[in-house]
């Protein structure tokens, strides 16, 4: 069974950077498609960032575009978002996503398993 722990939320202020990280356990197949997404309060789940496990180009929503940068350290299994100037409207609740179905892998896809979430607070 796939486990995802988010970690690294917290409270910052605009324009100030924060890294998340997401520990994957349990995989069953040698690559997988990760993802972040994000919900504010109120608000729908959707799509922030995802990237293959085995390398390749990664996607990002419009939104944080230049702002933020996903990566995936295969040895430790571990997924990274990287969100620099930060604006209040990122501030959200932030999950990481895994699935086993590797093509295409965008943040519009479906993804079957789930962390638990970290909070992001953005002050202005």
């Amino acid at each position: 069974q796939v486990q995802l722990v988010e970690s690294g939320g917290g409270s910052v202020q605009a324009g100030g950077s924060l890294r998340l990280s997401c520990a994957a356990s349990g995989f069953i197949y040698p690559s997988y498609c990760m993802a972040w997404f994000r919900q504010a309060p109120g608000k729908e789940r959707v799509g922030v960032a995802s990237i293959y496990s085995g390398g390749g180009t990664p996607h990002y929503a419009d939104s944080v575009e230049g702002r933020f940068t996903i990566s995936y350290d295969s040895a430790k299994r571990t997924l990274h978002l990287q969100m620099n100037s930060l604006k209040p409207e990122d501030a959200a609740m932030y999950y990481c996503a895994a699935n086993s179905v590797v093509y295409p892998c965008t943040p519009d896809d479906e993804y079957p398993d789930w962390g638990q979430g970290t909070q992001v607070t953005v002050s202005s």
